[in-house]
């Protein structure tokens, strides 16, 4: 059981893990989940073939998708069932200013605005880093058809986007955690030292295993 968290995020670049991390957190837990449904995005296969061409359509789709998604996760009572989600919807913007020429951008800001979303706020934010390298290793391993055609500039462009969101970032307890040397999902001591960690933040901001990460 979670000792004081009810609302647990997990974040980070693409191939870093997150969603993999969070249902094993859910299961020890014994929390609800909100995961991101890449998969049912019908643009995200032609976003990676052709991104300036597929970036709005791919974007709006998610925007929409998160906020569906937030509405209904509003509804839920917390303190009956704590839940942990692979998203935080603040990034959303992230990518959209990463991906979406001026127009584009300013388009999606307004169609943001109007959505009027309002999340609940998360008792903490778990944000995985890992290097370019490895994010791209991983990704090849996990063998998606659509996402080979991702370049390491553009996961590069996206871990320096990521880096700097939450370097400024103080809405929330945060946890950010480095797992080029660590293994969260099939080692008991890492994932174990994790959970402890976890249990034991409280408020501001906190690093587990920095000491080899470069940024």
């Amino acid at each position: 059981m979670l000792n004081h968290h009810r609302y647990i995020v997990v974040e980070g670049p693409i191939g870093v893990g997150k969603t993999t991390l969070v249902k094993k957190l859910s299961q020890t837990f014994g929390t609800g989940l909100m995961l991101e449904k890449v998969d049912e995005n019908p643009f995200i296969e032609q976003f990676y073939q052709n991104p300036i061409r597929y970036a709005l359509a791919t974007q709006l789709s998610f925007l929409l998708q998160r906020a569906e998604q937030v509405q209904n996760f509003r509804q839920i009572d917390l303190f009956q069932n704590a839940h942990i989600a692979d998203f935080l919807i603040d990034k959303d913007a992230l990518f959209a200013e990463l991906t979406l020429n001026s127009d584009e951008l300013k388009l999606y800001q307004k169609i943001y605005k109007s959505l009027t979303i309002d999340p609940p706020r998360p008792d903490l934010v778990i944000y995985l880093q890992a290097p370019v390298e490895v994010l791209q290793s991983r990704i090849a391993a996990r063998n998606r058809s659509y996402e080979k055609p991702i370049s390491l500039d553009y996961l590069s462009q996206l871990s320096d986007a990521y880096t700097q969101f939450f370097h400024q970032y103080n809405e929330n307890t945060l946890l950010t955690v480095n797992t080029q040397s660590i293994d969260l999902i099939h080692n008991d001591a890492d994932y174990d030292a994790l959970i402890e960690e976890v249990n034991q933040v409280q408020s501001g901001r906190h690093y587990y295993n920095q000491s080899s990460f470069p940024y």
